[in-house]
């Protein structure tokens, strides 16, 4: 497959992403935009790595798998921020009853 195809899509996700984030009120869907985001670098990573790992020589076996390393890193971040973040929304619906993103700015004051 061209790369040009996996390009469109990750801009196409990650364009998603940025309308969910900036339209969106709810902190459960503007969570899902972010990973919704980080999954489409992910691709686009995996993407260029795949495309200079076919460019790379036999005789350099591990060349083109930075991509694959960096996704499996980003991957772990994305986990402890789906932890924290899921806790910060847990605790802010005990507190405030509301998912609703206009609500934190009472806790300002």
């Amino acid at each position: 497959m061209p790369i040009e195809r996996y390009i469109f899509l990750a801009i196409a996700l990650f364009c998603i992403g940025i309308a969910g984030v900036l339209i969106r009120r709810n902190a459960i869907i503007v969570f899902m935009c972010i990973e919704l985001m980080l999954n489409a670098v992910n691709l686009l990573l995996v993407a260029f790595s795949k495309m200079h790992h076919l460019k790379a020589t036999a005789a350099n076996a591990t060349a083109g798998i930075e991509g694959q390393l960096f996704v499996f890193f980003i991957m772990v971040v994305a986990a402890a921020e789906v932890s924290v973040g899921l806790a910060i929304i847990v605790m802010m619906y005990r507190n405030v009853h509301s998912v609703d993103i206009n609500f934190l700015n009472r806790l300002k004051h």
